[in-house]
């Protein structure tokens, strides 16, 4: 007969004490889970990306409907239990009641709020759960959006990065002197600091909430100090209590969380607790590693194996796009303590030590963390330090005579019982012996250990110990070729396009031993993009060799029909624009959509009608939009200094003369452009391939956004002062973008590659902008041409009239 487990609550320590069981006897248990929340397990430290939107919830899901039903556990979720009946041993939930012969507390906490006035009010949430992620992604939805968070902690500076890449003005206020006190010393706080503010975050240390005010929904947050915030969405972030009333209704001990044993059993021997709802020796918990911990010794118990639970040492990440942060042990100040400290500000890197009787007892790291897992194996096994002394704060790689960092070197320098993972505990003696088990790629090793399954910050890592265990038997990931007609990778083509001088498709073909006589829809539009771009005057564009929005000049749409949409320079438009594209709608039945990307889109036009709206879109003076091309699509702005009282320069001219110039030019994949008249980036000029900020002083260009599939904020390539040197800089980064990415690489997977420093080292030569910047022109005397002009005749008509098209069938 199966035994029945009860397990209340469906978090990341039950799933996991659940994958443990069911492992080892998938055919022992009858299990019935019950969840608050109307889903079931998925990973909560990812919720900071979903708010992101750098991944979606479907992302973070770790145990999916088809996974408990393979089990045949018993969902049951969106249920409350409403009580437990010991003597009968019976949970009954809002829907009926239920038998255990065990039962686990998986309750988790819930967040602490701040008994302020106004508290109460609707736009008043905390940041816990995928309801709490949903609901702040919806307020961010709203233009202008103005949000505080309360809590400098690390939940509520990764709620506050999220909510500003999703566009809201944000304010961190955090009582303590400076942020994640608890992690950070003091110099690390202030670079973490200003950091964010960076990002356009602002913070307030040493900040108490009085109040929070508004009519229907939180309008305005007071502090102490009078200082009025006004706030459309407050957060709170300021720490978490154990779920515990179940539990002392139920009768068993409880202090600050549920009393648990080293078996992880509460008072009542049939009775099990796990998660953030326990109390261990006088401890709670609030990360994840010391929670899986607890699954893993919780189901050993229920095995009727011998097991303990037993606290160790932690270290922390902040889960911020581009923020390189490690703390571990500790760092406090005190007497026979010292320091040792290594600051590099012009690269933005602080380390600092702290030793006492020649042990390391805490480090803080910010900048550079590669060494992190090293440090933390020194505090964890209370090493004496005493002959490395004198060059342990450059890490591994120094020891034993090293002068210089190598990775590989460094981690074959760490003991197997060194934490690689600290979200699973995977030491790297574990991921060797699965290397030496047959385990021969990063997927390989992480279905077998979990090493990086969680929040990923490990992955580098792991793929070092990948290569220094088998040597030259590991390959990293290497260039894919550009399609089954040959071996060579992208960066090889366009590399052997330049040094052989090949100019046309046919020299491709025969030169580089292409084993199909033409290519296919795969390499062709490749090639042909870098011939384009390389020899500009000697070959001419291949409408063949094009995807078929491209060569169509219009989106084709899921019906068949196409979408129009007219260039606005800069977002700015007229009347007289306006009146035509109302009567180009009317006249060609097509539905009106204001874009993002401050444009109107004509949908629904039959192809047979497409040179006609175009002659009719053209006679009012207007170009195409390339809203289908690998190309400058759009340069967004706001009204800048002439209309804004906030406005430093003028936005609205600077991206016209960027437009202008820059339309019509083919590139690697799309590009998109935003100026912004201030740093409240009205334009969204920090998430774009190109984005400029207008300051007092001049102009803050970023490039390497996005905000797609993969959200990312910029990265400043250089300030300037005049708005010649913007267009300037701009204009030459986009040429070197052409010259030198792949094919379908947006710039920030481009800078991925290349790195940023190279980039600025490249363009910060005068001689070598102006020499790319005449490259640029010369291509644009060439192909900066309305396509709407050339096909909007009588003669080309006819290619539009319904027949079988024979296009490339190309996802794009």
């Amino acid at each position: 007969m199966k035994r029945k487990l009860v397990v209340i609550g469906s978090g990341m320590a039950s799933g996991r004490a659940l994958e443990h069981l069911l492992e080892a006897d998938p055919d022992g248990w009858d299990v019935t889970l019950f969840n608050a929340e109307p889903r079931g397990n998925y990973n909560r430290i990812m919720l900071s990306p979903v708010l992101s939107g750098e991944k979606s919830y479907a992302e973070i899901v770790t145990h999916d409907d088809d996974w408990y039903a393979t089990r045949g556990i018993t969902c049951r979720f969106g249920e409350k239990v409403v009580s437990i009946d010991r003597q009968a041993k019976t949970v009954t939930g809002e829907n009926g009641t239920v038998e255990y012969d065990k039962l686990m507390f998986a309750t988790g906490s819930s967040p602490f709020i701040i008994p302020c006035p106004g508290h109460d009010l609707p736009g008043v949430i905390a940041y816990r759960d995928l309801d709490d992620t949903n609901a702040m992604i919806e307020a961010s939805g709203k233009p202008g959006g103005r949000a505080v968070v309360i809590g400098g902690g690390l939940l509520g500076l990764e709620a506050a990065a999220g909510l500003r890449l999703r566009g809201m003005e944000v304010t961190v206020l955090h009582l303590a002197g400076h942020l994640m006190e608890r992690q950070l010393d003091p110099a690390a706080g202030y670079l973490l600091q200003k950091d964010l503010e960076s990002r356009g975050i602002t913070v307030l240390t040493q900040a108490s909430t009085k109040e929070i005010t508004g009519k229907d929904g939180a309008e305005m947050v007071r502090l102490e100090d009078g200082t009025e915030l006004p706030a459309d969405l407050v957060v709170m972030a300021v720490g978490i209590r154990p779920q515990v009333q179940l539990a002392k209704d139920t009768g068993l001990a409880v202090g600050k969380g549920i009393h648990v044993d080293d078996q992880m059993i509460t008072s009542d021997e049939d009775i099990l607790a796990v998660g953030e709802c326990i109390e261990h020796q006088g401890a709670i918990f609030g990360l994840v590693a010391p929670l899986y911990d607890q699954a893993k010794v919780a189901a050993a118990t229920l095995l009727d194996e011998e097991a303990a639970f037993k606290q160790r040492q932690l270290s922390t990440k902040l889960k911020v796009t581009g923020v390189d942060l490690f703390s571990a042990g500790d760092f406090a100040e005190g007497e026979g303590r010292e320091d040792i400290v290594y600051r590099d500000p012009a690269r933005g890197i602080y380390k600092r030590l702290v030793i006492e009787e020649e042990r390391l007892i805490g480090a803080v790291m910010y900048g550079d963390t590669a060494d992190g897992n090293w440090f933390f194996g020194l505090i964890k096994d209370g090493t004496d330090i005493s002959e490395m002394r004198e060059t342990l704060i450059f890490g591994p790689a120094y020891q034993g005579g090293g002068t210089q960092a190598d990775p590989l070197a460094a981690v074959a320098a760490l003991p197997d019982d060194a934490e690689i993972c600290g979200c699973n505990g995977v030491c790297k003696g574990q991921i060797v012996k699965a290397i030496e088990g047959g385990a021969t790629s990063l997927g390989d090793v992480k279905a077998q250990t979990k090493a990086s399954a969680s929040c990923g910050t490990c992955t580098g890592l792991v793929e070092q110990v990948l290569a220094a265990t088998l040597g030259d038997d590991f390959k990293m990931p290497e260039a894919q070729p550009i399609c089954g007609c040959t071996d060579l990778s992208h960066e090889d083509v366009r590399r052997l396009i330049k040094a052989r001088e090949l100019k046309s498709q046919p020299a491709v073909w025969q030169e580089l031993g292409w084993t199909t006589p033409n290519g296919c829809h795969t390499c062709r539009p490749a090639v042909n993009f870098y011939l384009l771009a390389d020899w500009p005057l000697e070959y001419k564009d291949d409408p063949q060799s094009r995807f078929v929005n491209e060569r169509n000049h219009a989106n084709i749409q899921k019906d068949g029909t196409y979408s129009v949409m007219p260039r606005m320079w800069g977002g700015m438009t007229d009347a007289n624009e306006l009146r035509a594209i109302a009567d180009a709608a009317d006249k060609y039945g097509a539905t009106v959509k204001v874009t993002g990307g401050q444009r109107i889109d004509l949908l629904g036009v039959k192809k047979e009608d497409l040179p006609l709206i175009w002659g009719d879109l053209n006679a009012a003076g207007m170009v195409s939009g390339h809203a289908y091309t690998k190309g400058l699509r759009t340069v967004k702005t706001c009204v800048g200094k002439d209309w804004c009282r906030f406005g430093t320069q003028d936005s609205t001219g600077l991206g016209i003369k960027l437009e202008k110039r820059l339309w019509g030019s083919w590139t690697p994949h799309k590009v998109k452009l935003g100026v912004s008249g201030c740093p409240r980036n009205c334009a969204e000029a920090t998430c774009k391939d190109v984005g400029i900020v207008c300051v007092d002083s001049g102009y803050q260009i970023g490039v390497g956004g996005a905000a797609g599939m993969d959200v990312k904020e910029v990265e400043r390539l250089v300030d300037v002062r005049t708005e010649e040197e913007a267009i300037e800089w701009v204009v030459a980064f986009v040429q070197l973008y052409r010259e030198h990415a792949k094919y379908l690489d947006r710039p920030y997977k481009w800078l991925a590659k290349v790195g940023l420093d190279w980039v600025q080292e490249v363009l910060a030569d005068a001689t070598e902008r102006a020499a790319l910047m005449e490259r640029f022109d010369l291509s644009q005397s060439v192909y900066q041409k309305d396509p709407w002009a050339e096909r909007a005749t009588p003669e080309t008509r006819r290619q539009y009239e319904p027949m079988a098209d024979l296009t490339l069938e190309a996802a794009e």
